[in-house]
């Protein structure tokens, strides 16, 4: 069963929601605590295998500091891409593609079956972050970014791609957001009625 949400329509945009409650101030909540949770994220989102999830255990059990740098490294490549996506800032962007030219310069392009695709030249506790940062550079290039919609609960914050027919899809879930919200403006609706002389 998958402990992260995985509803945006991209695996990036999946990890900009490891931010619960992100625009709720005091309520906002980390999900990738731990370098544990970032390896977890990447399994999940089929970023790295079985295999790589158990060297990288095995690594960070040794080296917990360097680990918890990488952790802080991720979450800052997220924060990067989600300022450059939903408030266009050219600087995260430029950090963004910083961490990208390091990214890519430690791995190879290589032909896998019918495409093209970056292989890192080791499995060390950096592999998630490049992994993570090559894919978040490969989002901004979508060309499907007019889809681009953040929840509009006052402070969810979880943003994704509306696929849907007429581009109306207001919440992240539903089943969350959605109903909250709508439970709401009922009571709200209920409250000025009763209210009124």
């Amino acid at each position: 069963m998958a402990r992260f949400g995985h509803i945006a329509g991209d695996h990036m945009l999946d990890l900009v929601n490891t931010v619960a409650w992100r625009l709720g101030g005091p309520e906002r909540t980390e999900s990738l605590r731990t370098f544990s949770d970032v390896i977890e994220w990447c399994a999940e989102s089929d970023l790295i295998s079985a295999d790589e999830a158990t060297t990288l255990h095995g690594l960070a059990a040794r080296d917990g500091a360097r680990a918890e740098r990488e952790r802080d490294r991720v979450a800052e490549a997220r924060e990067r891409a989600y300022a450059t996506l939903l408030d266009g800032d050219p600087k995260a962007a430029a950090d963004l593609a910083g961490m990208y030219r390091a990214a890519i310069a430690a791995a190879d392009l290589v032909h896998a079956g019918d495409r093209w695709q970056w292989q890192d030249r080791d499995a060390g506790l950096h592999l998630p972050r490049h992994r993570i940062v090559r894919g978040l550079v490969t989002l901004t290039q979508r060309d499907d970014l007019d889809r681009l919609h953040q929840c509009e609960d006052a402070k969810c914050g979880w943003v994704y791609l509306d696929t849907s027919p007429r581009r109306n899809r207001r919440w992240c879930n539903t089943k969350d957001c959605g109903d909250r919200n709508r439970a709401r403006a009922y009571y709200s609706r209920q409250k000025a009625k009763r209210d009124q002389p």
